[in-house]
């Protein structure tokens, strides 16, 4: 594997791995005490695609798919299996090399081009990272470069770092109660695993599901080292994925277009957030990172 690509100013240090599914390996910011804080779970030496670290584009599709099948314009479409689990994650993205496309000051814009394989749809997708002067900026565009309608969803994947006093307060309508395998039973209350606190506990609190009718608004905080993390992401993600693994020192607060398994539920109900782009149609989302220092 190749070296990371770096990207720094006076307040972000970021360390990008474009050959390991456009990830970001690392992300710092410098606090004003002078301290230098890690945003993102930075991954560990030597760089192996350790899953649960870094931050990643999710592409065609977020979070499980049932058994890596679906049907779609009267096709059954299957994908291989690339986790250990029965259902296949994240899409195909987060494990196929990108390539820089453009790079300048502060700036680096990454691509993958799909050209058809368990997933027959041709696409394009970037990924452009920049540093602003107060946040980290990433916008995820993607193009159908088929001649036929393509069933599509993204997303983000970061895994924040977990202290014994993180929060995370965001506000959501419904959530999708899960089976023992992580696939979705039944739509129900946000209340019912979020709790009537607008802030959730992050420490005591186990959760790996979907939430719906989120307004594309988060703010993390970490008190015990002065700091939190305000996260904006725009229109069609609207559908906000939690894990907070007990005891793991990171969790994930993932903001996506649709709810697990939305491909095959999808059939029958019309709220899962899945996009049929045209041909030639595009889908473009942007999220910002802004840290702040607490009081």
């Amino acid at each position: 594997m190749t070296a990371p690509v770096g990207l720094e100013t006076e307040r972000f240090r970021l360390s990008l791995l474009p050959e390991l599914g456009g990830r970001i390996a690392a992300c710092q910011w410098r606090h004003p005490d002078g301290r230098w804080l890690d945003l993102i779970r930075p991954m560990s030496l030597p760089y192996d695609g350790d899953e649960e670290a870094g931050c990643f584009p999710l592409t065609p599709f977020s979070n499980r798919l049932r058994h890596g099948r679906f049907t779609f314009g009267g096709r059954e479409i299957a994908m291989p299996r690339n986790t250990p689990g029965p259902h296949v994650e994240h899409g195909h993205g987060w494990q196929r090399p990108w390539t820089i496309a453009a790079r300048g000051p502060g700036r680096v814009v990454l691509a993958y081009e799909h050209a058809g394989d368990e997933w027959p749809f041709p696409y394009g997708v970037t990924q452009t990272i920049e540093l602003l002067p107060d946040r980290l900026r990433i916008e995820l565009a993607a193009l159908n470069r088929g001649a036929e309608p393509m069933p599509y969803g993204f997303g983000l994947h970061p895994f924040f770092p977990a202290t014994p006093e993180t929060t995370l307060e965001a506000r959501v309508e419904s959530v999708w109660h899960v089976d023992d395998e992580v696939m979705p039973t039944r739509l129900g209350p946000a209340v019912e695993l979020w709790g009537s606190e607008s802030r959730l506990a992050v420490a005591s609190t186990a959760l790996d599901t979907a939430f719906a009718g989120w307004d594309g608004e988060a703010t993390i905080r970490w008190p015990d080292h002065g700091a939190g993390l305000s996260m904006v992401a725009s229109e069609p993600l609207r559908h906000l994925v939690v894990y907070t693994p007990p005891g793991a020192g990171h969790f994930c607060a993932e903001p996506v277009s649709h709810c697990t398994d939305a491909f095959n539920l999808a059939a029958e109900r019309d709220d899962t957030g899945i996009t049929v782009l045209p041909p030639g149609a595009a889908l473009i989302s942007s999220i910002t990172l802004t840290p702040f220092a607490l009081a």
